[in-house]
C-alpha cells in the first residue's frame, strides 16, 4: 500500500466528542472567557514543568478560588483536561505520520506514543512530583484521560478493521482496553513496579498481542 492510500487519522477530537467532560464542554462553547483564560494559564504552567496549584492560579488571574472552581472544576478535573489537551494532538500527529497499516500501524503508533510520554520532561516531572495523583488521574476507572485514550485506540482499531486491514476475535473495545493497559504498564512502570519505563518493551508487547490469529 502506498503512502498516498494510507488510511487517514480518525482520532482528532473523537475522544473528547465521545467522552466529554464538563470542562471540555465549557471550553468548546467558549462561554465564559475567564474559563479559557484560566485553562490556558494552567496548561502553560504545566508545560513549563510547574505544579498547577489552584490557589496560585486564582491569585495569578486576580480571582477568588470559588470562581476558579466554578469555571474549571476541581484540580483533578483540570489536570485531566490539561493532560488530554497535550496527549491528543501528540497521538494524532504520530498516527498521521504512520506509514504502515493494520496491526503494524497500531503497534507503531502506540509504541511511539509511549516513547514520547517517557521522553517528555513536563510529563515526567508531573509523575515524579505527584505520583499518587498522577496514577489516579491517568489510570483509574474514574480517569477521564484513560477513558479518552481507550476511545482513541478504539477509533484506530475500528478504522483498520473496517478497512479489512486487520481481524481479531476479541472485540474492538476489549482490545483497545488491553492495549491501553499495556501502554500504561510500561509508561508508568517506575510508579507501579519500580522498574524503568520502557518504550521498547511496550512495542514488543503491542506486537505480541496484535499478532493475527
Amino acid at each position: 500500500m502506498s503512502t498516498s492510500t494510507l488510511p487517514p487519522s480518525a482520532l482528532a477530537g473523537v475522544a473528547v466528542l465521545r467522552v466529554p467532560s464538563e470542562l471540555s464542554r465549557r471550553l468548546a462553547e467558549g462561554g465564559h472567557p475567564d474559563t479559557v483564560r484560566a485553562f490556558v494559564q494552567a496548561r502553560r504552567t504545566f508545560l513549563a514543568g510547574g505544579r498547577v496549584d489552584m490557589n496560585v492560579l486564582a491569585a495569578s488571574l486576580g480571582v477568588d478560588r470559588t470562581s476558579l472552581f466554578r469555571w474549571l472544576g476541581n484540580r483533578d478535573a483540570l489536570l485531566s483536561e490539561v493532560l488530554w489537551s497535550l496527549a491528543e494532538p501528540t497521538l494524532v500527529r504520530i498516527d498521521r505520520a504512520a506509514t504502515t497499516v493494520g496491526a503494524a500501524r497500531i503497534a507503531s503508533v502506540l509504541g511511539d506514543f509511549v516513547a514520547t510520554l517517557i521522553e517528555a520532561p513536563y510529563f515526567q516531572g508531573f509523575l515524579k512530583r505527584e505520583p499518587a495523583r498522577a496514577l489516579r488521574v491517568l489510570t483509574t476507572k474514574d480517569s477521564q484521560v484513560q477513558r479518552r485514550y481507550i476511545c482513541a485506540v478504539e477509533a484506530m482499531l475500528t478504522s483498520e478493521t473496517d478497512g479489512g486491514r486487520m481481524h481479531f476475535d476479541l472485540s474492538v473495545r476489549d482490545l483497545a482496553y488491553l492495549l491501553v493497559r499495556i501502554s500504561e504498564s510500561f509508561t508508568y512502570a517506575d510508579l507501579i513496579t519500580g522498574e524503568k519505563p520502557s518504550a521498547e518493551r511496550a512495542r514488543a508487547a503491542f506486537h505480541y498481542v496484535l499478532r493475527e490469529p
